[in-house]
């Protein structure tokens, strides 16, 4: 646990300005499960701050902790045989009837691809980031994230045609599935 004042208040002040975005990257990962983001998120934050004052660069340090649990699960999750379906939320107010029918399709998708290519596509396109940087946080080569990526988004493709609407040119709708 964290000793220091002056380090316990900077893992404060980390948690307050980084879990909006953490908390995001965790619903991504989880699959849409928003207990389970809470659940992994605190769960990697609760180790880092057991090691608080080792930690040069918190933000990446705790995403490829996020990323790596979430790995475990996935593990642990693929030996029981379980499907976990998320419900579609009730919306009240304007129709937004196709945009939520797209996010619904896109996690449902999302939740048909492997560990490996859904991280791929969490990392390179949600959270924006190199492939270099994806490779590094992965543990492969940069040329087994292309691969990975472009096999992933043609899987997205046969397991939900209708986001073919949303535009050749256009990035994958990540954002979309977190509003």
């Amino acid at each position: 646990m964290i000793v220091d004042v002056a380090e316990e208040r900077r893992f404060r002040e980390f948690v307050a300005s980084r879990s909006p975005a953490l908390m995001r990257l965790g619903y991504l990962l989880t699959g849409g499960d928003q207990h389970a983001a809470e659940d992994l998120l605190q769960t990697v934050l609760a180790r880092a701050a057991a090691r608080w004052g080792r930690i040069d660069d918190p933000e990446p340090y705790v995403r490829r902790a996020m990323y790596r649990q979430q790995v475990s699960l996935w593990r642990v999750a693929s030996r029981r045989r379980e499907t976990v379906v998320a419900e579609a939320p009730d919306v009240p107010g304007r129709d937004e009837t196709h945009a939520a029918e797209l996010k619904l399709v896109l996690r449902h998708a999302l939740t048909r691809l492997t560990a490996r290519q859904r991280a791929a596509l969490v990392l390179r396109f949600f959270e924006d980031l190199p492939e270099a940087e994806v490779a590094q946080i992965m543990g492969c080569s940069v040329g087994t994230v292309r691969s990975t990526v472009h096999r992933s988004l043609g899987r997205l493709r046969v397991l939900a045609p209708e986001l073919a609407d949303l535009g050749a040119n256009r990035r994958p709708p990540f954002e979309e599935v977190t509003s």
